[in-house]
């Protein structure tokens, strides 16, 4: 009876699902994880492709910052010249104003000297009393005596006017000089001035431009280490995709020849004591929070295996057949086993899929659903 229900079972599955479902739930997985690992390879090689780009563009303006270093090492080159005549102006502006000075102590020396003469000249007349014109015409014998008086007279007129020219010329000597001294020392704090902002704007700029190489030389060590870094994981990711599908092809093979080879009979199958507890523990792992009908089909699929000629022939050999069910690889089973967190329904399904009973028929599959994945839908999982 429970053999003639299974069959009867599997008859109306294949008549729905023939040709409808993927091949195994794990080559579904394996699909989606080579689907995933594609997309974050792509994902890789764009995120490539923009640090390639940054790389260049780095490039381009750290060498167009060097140009402007190698620029601006020959205007400082400029600059130190221009900044050896300056100082070479200086020194010879310093030696004028020296000299300058030298001139002007003399210019003043010589005009308190002739202040002290025409001031001793003037005391002598008044003290002396000397005679006018008038005075000399009248008081002269005769004509030579006069005449003598006269040029006498004219020759001191012409000394006193030589000195007051002599002492006008050296007052305004004086006067020039010291303007000229002025007028150079502001020069000179000019050409001072100049030289000192000449050297800051190119040091400063120097300065610069070296930080600005600098900064570009860590973005682009930076970006460099970065696109290895994409370059490695891609690398890896390449690897992983070749890893993947090859073992794709081997789960669709095996699948394939699960289909298609034999089955056995419920009857010909001996449990072992400790089978109800990891089958029950299992689908509490794996359907806990899943309707009773969902509990039932996680055991039916258990049970399909076993009967499979392609899988394990227990219990305990299906269920930790090597990255088949994912609470055996996370180790939630082991823990569910070590507090039998089973609940009673779940042990009832058990005994129901243990005694035979399926309704998924003779899916050996099931997972969450996904785009394009088609069967038995039941709770939060597709069979198949």
């Amino acid at each position: 009876m429970k053999k003639m229900r299974r069959i009867v079972a599997m008859i109306v599955l294949v008549s729905v699902t023939a040709g409808a479902f993927p091949v195994s739930s794990y080559a579904s997985t394996t699909q989606q994880k080579i689907d995933k690992t594609e997309k974050e390879k792509n994902e890789l090689e764009g995120k490539l492709d923009d640090k390639q780009d940054e790389l260049e563009k780095l490039k381009g303006q750290q060498s167009s910052l060097k140009g402007q270093l190698s620029n601006l090492n020959s205007e400082l080159t400029e600059v130190s010249n221009n900044l050896t005549s300056l100082e070479n102006q200086i020194a010879v502006k310093e030696q004028e104003i020296v000299d300058t000075q030298v001139s002007l102590e003399q210019a003043r020396q010589t005009e308190v000297q002739q202040y002290a003469s025409m001031k001793t000249r003037i005391r002598y007349m008044y003290e002396s009393g000397e005679k006018s014109y008038i005075e000399a015409f009248f008081s002269a014998e005769n004509l030579a005596e006069f005449l003598n008086a006269a040029d006498y007279f004219e020759r001191i007129a012409e000394y006193d006017r030589m000195m007051l020219d002599d002492y006008e010329a050296n007052r305004q000597f004086i006067e020039t000089e010291e303007a000229r001294l002025q007028n150079e020392k502001i020069e000179l704090d000019g050409l001072k001035q100049q030289a000192e902002n000449e050297k800051s704007r190119v040091s400063g700029l120097i300065n610069k431009t070296s930080r600005s190489i600098s900064q570009y030389a860590e973005q682009i060590s930076d970006a460099e280490a970065q696109a290895l870094a994409y370059e490695a994981e891609i690398k890896k990711k390449e690897q992983d995709l070749k890893t993947l599908k090859k073992k794709l092809a081997e789960e669709i093979a095996i699948s394939q020849a699960a289909a298609q080879g034999q089955w056995r009979d419920i009857s010909e199958v001996t449990f072992e004591e400790s089978d109800r507890k990891l089958l029950a523990n299992l689908i509490y792992c794996e359907a806990g929070g899943e309707p009773y009908e969902g509990q039932v089909a996680v055991g039916a699929v258990v049970i399909n295996r076993l009967l499979s000629a392609k899988f394990p022939n227990t219990i305990v050999g299906v269920i930790y057949q090597n990255r088949q069910f994912s609470p055996v690889a996370s180790g939630r089973l082991e823990l569910a086993l070590a507090q039998d967190k089973a609940t009673e329904k779940c042990y009832r399904a058990a005994d129901e899929a243990m005694s035979g009973v399926t309704n998924v028929g003779n899916c050996l599959f099931f997972r969450t659903p996904i785009e394009g994945l088609t069967g038995i839908s039941i709770g939060g999982h597709i069979f198949y």
